[in-house]
């Protein structure tokens, strides 16, 4: 499972000219599932989501969370975080797991952060054609790896 986390003062989707989420003040988070991922790795990445220090404290440094900031979560399915460019200049997303395993835990995801918030999460459209909007704070951009 591999997430890019970017912190934001606000952030929405919209698909097909309907807004599916949109947060102020938190993470926004693009989610790539990968074919042998399981519920072990979505446990992780969840807890890891919620609580990786990266939004200031008094002092200016990063030592809060999402959740000690009481912010929210926008989170977005995007299978070509997983793609493999070593070889040619098309990308290859043979890693990437099947719709059919994958959507199970992109919701998982967003079930489990919003227990863990205490409050809903927002999400995409799994699928869909989605246009992401967002004003990223800092910025701050971290990539995370289950498997690193």
């Amino acid at each position: 499972m591999r997430a890019v986390i970017q912190r934001v003062t606000q952030a929405s989707c919209t698909v097909d000219g309907v807004c599916t989420g949109t947060i102020q003040a938190g993470l926004l988070v693009l989610l790539g599932i990968e074919e042998d991922d399981t519920v072990k790795e979505q446990e992780w990445m969840a807890q890891k989501l919620v609580n990786l220090r990266i939004f200031s404290d008094d002092a200016g440094l990063m030592n809060k969370s999402v959740q000690d900031i009481r912010g929210n979560i926008l989170l977005i399915s995007q299978f070509t975080l997983i793609a493999q460019t070593k070889k040619g200049n098309r990308p290859s997303f043979i890693r990437a797991a099947k719709p059919q395993k994958a959507e199970p835990l992109y919701q998982a995801m967003g079930q489990r952060l919003s227990a863990l918030l205490g409050k809903p999460v927002q999400l995409g459209i799994f699928g869909a054609d989605m246009k992401i909007g967002l004003r990223n704070d800092g910025p701050v951009t971290i990539i995370m790896d289950s498997k690193e």
